[in-house]
């Protein structure tokens, strides 16, 4: 898998530009060399849960502790760590339901289709 070239060459160009990319198969993402020196160049990553060797590999990849993966371990919804720079934050969110905010950004078609 061949990283986007525009992904790579709009860094150091244009620095209002977030390149963004989201997989839930993190060894098949990181078989790339490309594609892995785009993450290890990422000062921003939002984890959910991961699956166990995905664990293994982002925990050996993003120096994190046995602690902090547990955030990511048969976690829940809303659940998960956030890393910006050198910080690991874990966190959890509980968006309310009942908000004309959560219905257009819910990625849940049953509560999409009750209505």
């Amino acid at each position: 898998m061949k990283a986007p070239e525009g992904w790579i060459k709009s860094h150091p160009i244009i620095t209002t530009q977030i390149p963004t990319g989201i997989t839930q198969n993190v060894k098949d993402l990181l078989a790339s060399r490309e594609v892995e020196n785009i993450f290890e160049n990422s000062d921003f990553v939002y984890m959910l849960n991961q699956a166990s060797g995905d664990r293994q590999i982002l925990a050996k990849q993003l120096n994190i502790s046995p602690h902090q993966l547990s955030y990511v371990t048969h976690s829940g919804e809303g659940e998960g760590l956030l890393f910006y720079g050198n910080t690991i934050l874990p966190f959890i969110d509980r968006f309310p339901k009942d908000t004309e905010l959560y219905k257009v950004m819910t990625t849940k078609p049953q509560e999409v289709a009750s209505e």
